[in-house]
Order: C-alpha cells, then sequence, then structure tokens
C-alpha cells in the first residue's frame, strides 16, 4: 500500500499532541519551533541584563584630576637642601632618595651608588654630622639639615688628613667604594670606637670592599686617629 505523503496533520503518539512543520519537516511541539524558541531566550536575556548595566553606569565614580605637575615632574614638592655649607633650592619628586638628588640633580657624583639597598655603604654621606647611607633616605626628608659628601671633605689641593692617608697606605683599589670607607672613617673619629683594628671592623662594618684591601683601609683610618 502506497503511504500517504507527509502533510501538516496532527499525529497522535506518545501521549501529546505533534506536529510537522510544513517547510522544513521538523517535529514541532505546541507549535514552537526552536529557532522561534531560541529568539524568546534571547531577547530575554537581553531585557534582563540592560537594567544592571545601565545601573552600572549611573553610578560609575567620577573621573579624578591628575596632580598638577610643577617644572615638568608630576607632583613634585619645592625642598631646600644645605649640602656642603651651600643651600639648594629645588622642586623634587618626593620619591627621590638623597642618593640620586646629589649624583642626576646636583651633579654631585662623588657619592657612589652601589647596591641601592644599603647593603655596600658606598653612598655614605654625613647629615648632621651622622654618617647615613643615601640611597635609603629620601631627599624631602632633609630639608635644611647640614649634608656633607665627599666633596665636602677636601679637595685635590687640600685634602682631608683621612684621604691623606688612604692615598699613603694604598687604602683602595678600584676605588669605587672609596668615598663611602672615607665618609665613613671621618664620622667614626668623633665616634666612641675602641682603639683596636677589631673595633675598626665592627664600626665599619657596613661599608664593603669587593677588592678586599681591607688591611690598608684599617691602616689608613687607624693613622689617622692616632694623629688626631
Amino acid at each position: 500500500m502506497a503511504k500517504d505523503p507527509i502533510t501538516p496533520k496532527t499525529i497522535e503518539g506518545m501521549g501529546e499532541k505533534k506536529e510537522l512543520a510544513p517547510e522544513n519537516g521538523q517535529l514541532l511541539l505546541g507549535r514552537v519551533t526552536r529557532r522561534s524558541f531560541l529568539s524568546h531566550i534571547g531577547a530575554a536575556s537581553i531585557a534582563a541584563s540592560t537594567p544592571v548595566f545601565a545601573s552600572v553606569s549611573s553610578h560609575a565614580p567620577p573621573a579624578t584630576e591628575e596632580a598638577p605637575s610643577i617644572d615638568g615632574v608630576e607632583g613634585a614638592v619645592p625642598v631646600t637642601l644645605r649640602i656642603n655649607g651651600k643651600e639648594h633650592n629645588l622642586k623634587l619628586d618626593p620619591r627621590t632618595t638623597l642618593l640620586d638628588c646629589l649624583r642626576e640633580n646636583l651633579n654631585m657624583p662623588g657619592t657612589k651608588k652601589g647596591c641601592d639597598h644599603g647593603q655596600c655603604g658606598a653612598c655614605t654621606v654625613h647629615v648632621n654630622g651622622r654618617r647615613v647611607n643615601s640611597c635609603l633616605s629620601f631627599a624631602i626628608m632633609h630639608s635644611m639639615d647640614e649634608i656633607t659628601t665627599i666633596e665636602g671633605i677636601g679637595q685635590p689641593d687640600h685634602l682631608h688628613p683621612m684621604q691623606a692617608a688612604f692615598i699613603e697606605h694604598d687604602g683602595y683599589q678600584c676605588g669605587y667604594c672609596t668615598s663611602g670607607q672615607i665618609m665613613s672613617a671621618v664620622a667614626l673619629l668623633k665616634e666612641p670606637v675602641g682603639p683596636t683594628d677589631e673595633d675598626l671592623k665592627q664600626a665599619m662594618y657596613g661599608n664593603i670592599c669587593r677588592c678586599g684591601a681591607y688591611p690598608n683601609i684599617i691602616a689608613a683610618v687607624q693613622s689617622t686617629r692616632k694623629q688626631a
């Protein structure tokens, strides 16, 4: 017997009414096609999300204004530094270390940048007579303090006795740590340090010489201490 062609007539089965779509032969459930079902889901999702986005947008914080720059430096602040008896009026980034200020802003390269972590002593300077690792100290902290660098200790035509002793006793090799060694040695002339070499080593333990010229450094410092 010849089968009837597929028509949009109702097929009874599986306990519910089902129909075949006349355009593509796909099975329909309650006349809802897969395309129309997905379309309704998509529309509902957009409608549900729209109020959320609108709420977030309406409560977004206003844009903050950037801090005005001074002399082209973002957030720079004025500071007066008294170095080697001379005042310097500067405008610095608050994060500028005393070491970087000396080398980069004031063109005083005698103070060396070694580890930049306060572990080698190459950057030692005096602040109000006390030795300080300048890489660990912000420049703006020392407004109007008395700061002394290696340039203020002595000059080639008028050396400090400690500088002369380092030359006499060959207290340096590459020379990179020498300015920090001398600054520490000059400061401890006024510190309560014992007379022995061991006492001196303990007093200068924060100054490292990678060349290993320690015996000559100790000899130079002890020579100056005896003269003083």
